[in-house]
C-alpha cells in the first residue's frame, strides 16, 4: 500500500546517472595531460534504465518502437572517438565542457522533475 511511486524512482535513476557521468568528465578533465589516457563515459539514461524498474511502456499499435533489450549496466566505458594527441591522449577539453554543461541540464531537470512529484504527492495529501 506505500509505494514509492515509479515517477520519484526514476527521477533518483536519472539523477543518479547523470552524477555518474559528471564523474567522469571529471576525470577525463583531470587526465587532460595524462599520456595514453582515453576519455571514459557511461551509457545515457535511456539506455540504462532498465525493465527490472517496473516501468513498462506500452504497444498500442504495430508501429511503435519496441524497448531496447540491451540495457547497460552504468559502469564508465572508454568513449571511442575523438582526436588523438601525440602523446596518446584523446580527451577534448572542449568537449568535456560540452558534455558537463548537457549533463548539469539533466542533472537540473531530474531534480525538478523529484521535486515537482513530491509537491504533487504533498497536494493530494493535503498538505499543499
Amino acid at each position: 500500500m506505500f509505494q514509492t511511486p515509479k515517477i520519484l524512482g526514476m527521477a533518483v535513476s536519472m539523477a543518479e546517472n547523470a552524477a555518474t557521468r559528471l564523474s567522469a568528465v571529471a576525470q577525463n578533465v583531470a587526465n587532460a595531460d595524462t599520456p595514453g589516457y582515453r576519455a571514459k563515459d557511461a551509457p545515457d539514461f535511456a539506455q540504462t534504465y532498465s525493465e527490472a524498474s517496473s516501468f513498462q511502456l506500452r504497444s498500442t499499435r504495430p508501429g511503435h518502437l519496441a524497448a531496447p533489450s540491451d540495457v547497460g549496466d552504468g559502469a564508465l566505458t572508454i568513449r571511442a572517438g575523438g582526436h588523438m594527441s601525440p602523446n596518446g591522449n584523446n580527451v577534448s577539453l572542449e568537449d568535456e565542457m560540452m558534455r558537463a554543461a548537457g549533463l548539469r541540464q539533466d542533472h537540473d531537470t531530474a531534480l525538478a522533475i523529484y521535486k515537482k512529484s513530491l509537491d504533487i504527492l504533498r497536494t493530494s495529501l493535503g498538505r499543499g
